[in-house]
């Protein structure tokens, strides 16, 4: 039998809950969850001596099974005469203490601080219908009537679904009271069943209003958040920030209800918090494999992604996330990311901590009791450290971290939290520096200097290692220019647009012992970072040029017969927009007007070198065709496993270099490059990083 109304409004009918309760019977009705799944959280706010008023008390259970169990001294109410008949009866005998009221809950009859909690489980959901003037009125009136027969100190305890209109009329009514404000979710309700057939795809909340004695002149307001049955509650702000905080809890229970039922519902991905603090502390990606056939074993996996590997094509993009599942053959495969600032002990204690919450997102037809696999690579949870974190008034907040990675290495990667996923700079700490030498040499340093003193450790980076594969191709690409092979014999003019850590420019200054570099950082913070951090420093043959990237090349391009030129011009800029198609370089590096800009400081026979990074294939498209028509001859060398590209621009469409061609001519400078005794990493092959190179 289908006992809900057609119409929500009918919740707050007096008709509506007569007819529900005669047709019903004695059967208990228990709205949003019985004793057992309550208990927690009503031990917690309410004591076994005190005085509690329970509002709309229908024929739950709730308030017998309170009794049952030391409190004793409880009284109800109800609109209803029939349900209040039925359960006097029912507890005439057996529970004498406590009593039931027919009573109209917006016009009670009790003295004024009557009670010390007030309990109310659904009524006020049930009142709140909607938002209109007369719904409004009743609930002030009913809120007001709370208040009165509440003592100081006193506790309306109201368990609801906290709809938004809901929270916010509650919030607003008692916070404007001067009132303690808290919510608390009910641990696991969003398994809570209404009847067999009906399932809450909402969480439960109970809201904790504490009655203050009115202080004059005061605006205090309290808000509070409990997120967990035993955590601590976190302090927030204001009654929007709490209302964000339910609402992100109440997305998370949909979310948790959808992936139960169904499978592909795309990318899926949500923060877990720390219960204490509310900081984020772990991140989830949730992937469906549509290749994977079902078996018994295969449906649920766990992947806890080691700490500094989040930025892994392979765990930190949605097609990397997807290659990923598919090859560890489950249906369904949750990625788990490790935030920074959080401490976390080991594999084990993750496991424990995130085997409740996971099993949340299982999929449908899992049979009930399987062992649930945690995976990982190499077995441990890895290293990162985080060594500087900042703020810069143009990029946002930064980090300086030190990860360990696959071959024991060290690197020091700098990291901007708008986009915690993307490497900004990254550098390899040379081998004779251990992670714990470093630490105890911070620590040593520390004892010895003055309190104001930067934390920094002496950056100890091995220059001749080039980190990310886009800067190998940008230097490889200097095979390009005549003569290579005499390039360290001969000057060689070069323009960096983009510094972050300084490893692209850092690198040809060292390698290259003629050439002259400009490079352009719009930032001030980078190169304080660069220098303080990645072992990048200034000379007479390299110049940092603090300033807008298109504002330099402009004013170069304006110089007339006497503008500066150079033989070689790298861009490596990165866009502040998310919203842009292209993450790299804005779209103002690439308008027809600045490349022309961009040509006229170019020598005739340079290269103009640009890595660029678009997921828009229309976009794409656009700019490969605006470039070659400004650079007749256009090579294009994709990074594998990356969205990256690395465009080499030429103004002369001839001659054009042949694979085989090109490939000799980066050998050959190689071959000088080794020679030159000052450090080559050997994993670094130049010809191969144009072998896959087009002319478009």
């Amino acid at each position: 039998m289908n006992l809900l109304p057609k119409s929500s409004k009918e919740f707050g009918s007096v008709e509506y809950w007569e007819k529900f309760f005669q047709l019903r019977g004695k059967k208990a009705f228990e709205w949003y969850g019985t004793y057992l799944e309550l208990c927690g959280v009503l031990h917690k706010y309410i004591k076994p001596r005190e005085k509690v008023l329970v509002i709309g008390c229908g024929n739950s259970e709730l308030s017998e099974q309170l009794y049952d169990v030391g409190y004793q001294d409880i009284v109800n109410i109800d609109i209803s005469e029939a349900v209040i008949k039925q359960m006097r009866e029912h507890n005439a005998s057996r529970r004498p203490h406590m009593s039931f009221l027919k009573m109209d809950m917006m016009q009670m009859e009790f003295p004024d601080a009557s009670f010390q909690v007030v309990l109310d489980k659904g009524t006020l959901d049930a009142v709140l219908t909607d938002e209109e003037e007369k719904t409004l009125q009743q609930v002030d009136r009913m809120l007001a009537e709370v208040g009165r027969v509440l003592q100081v100190g006193g506790r309306y305890l109201c368990i609801s679904l906290a709809q938004a209109h809901v929270l916010k009329k509650a919030v607003g009514h008692f916070a404007g009271e001067g009132w303690m404000v808290r919510v608390h979710q009910v641990a696991n309700s969003q398994d809570q069943v209404l009847e067999a057939e009906h399932r809450f795809s909402l969480p439960v909340f109970a809201f904790i209003m504490t009655k203050f004695r009115p202080v004059p002149g005061s605006a205090l307001q309290i808000f509070e958040l409990c997120a967990q049955e035993q955590g601590k509650p976190v302090r927030l702000e204001s009654a929007e920030r709490l209302a964000e905080a339910v609402l992100e809890r109440q997305q998370y229970a949909w979310l948790c209800s959808q992936l139960r039922r169904k499978a592909g519902l795309g990318s899926v991905s949500l923060d877990l918090c720390d219960g204490d603090t509310g900081e984020p502390r772990y991140t989830l990606h949730v992937v469906d494999s549509s290749t994977v056939k079902p078996s018994r074993d295969n449906h649920f996996a766990i992947f806890i992604i080691p700490q500094g590997r989040e930025t892994e094509w392979l765990f930190g993009m949605e097609e990397g996330r997807k290659q990923l599942a598919a090859s560890a053959g489950f249906r369904r495969l949750v990625t788990v990311a490790l935030h920074r600032g959080q401490q976390y002990e080991g594999m084990d204690s993750i496991q424990a901590e995130l085997s409740a919450r996971v099993m949340e997102l299982t999929p449908a037809g899992m049979p009930a009791q399987q062992q649930v696999p945690f995976l990982s690579v190499g077995g441990d949870i890895g290293i990162r450290t985080v060594q500087h974190r900042d703020c810069s008034p143009m990029s946002g907040d930064f980090v300086v971290e030190d990860v360990q990675g696959d071959d024991k290495h060290f690197f020091r990667r700098l990291i901007f939290l708008n986009n915690r996923n993307v490497v900004q700079s990254e550098a390899r700490l040379l081998k004779d520096v251990s992670h714990r030498a470093q630490k105890k040499r911070k620590k040593d340093r520390k004892k010895q200097r003055p309190a104001d003193t930067p934390d920094a450790v002496p950056a100890a980076i091995d220059k001749s290692y080039l980190c990310c594969e886009h800067h190998k191709a940008m230097i490889a690409g200097l095979a390009l220019l005549r003569n290579s092979e005499l390039l360290l014999e001969t000057p060689l003019a070069l323009l960096v647009v983009g510094l972050g850590g300084g490893s692209l420019p850092l690198f040809v200054h060292d390698h290259f012992p003629k050439s002259c570099v400009d490079a352009v950082e719009i930032d001030p913070s980078m190169l304080e970072v660069a220098t303080q951090w990645f072992g990048f420093s200034q000379s007479d043959r390299m110049q940092v040029h603090i300033a807008d990237g298109l504002d330099y090349v402009t004013s170069l391009a304006r110089g007339g017969e006497a503008r500066l030129r150079y033989d070689v011009i790298m861009f490596d800029v990165d866009s502040k927009d998310p919203t842009l198609g292209m993450s790299c370089p804005p779209p103002a590096f690439v308008d027809q007007a600045f490349l022309q800009n961009v040509k006229s400081i170019l020598t005739p026979e340079g290269v103009f070198i640009l890595n660029l990074v678009c997921r828009d294939s229309g976009l794409k498209d656009s700019v490969l065709a605006g470039l070659k028509a400004v650079f007749p001859l256009l090579y294009v060398r994709r990074i594998e496993g990356e969205v990256n590209e690395i465009l080499f621009c030429q103004l002369h469409p001839e001659p054009k270099l042949a694979a085989p061609e090109l490939l000799e001519t980066a050998q050959a400078l190689e071959r000088t490059l080794r020679g030159l005794g000052r450090g080559w990493d050997d994993t670094y092959v130049l010809s191969d990083m144009l072998k896959t190179v087009q002319i478009v």
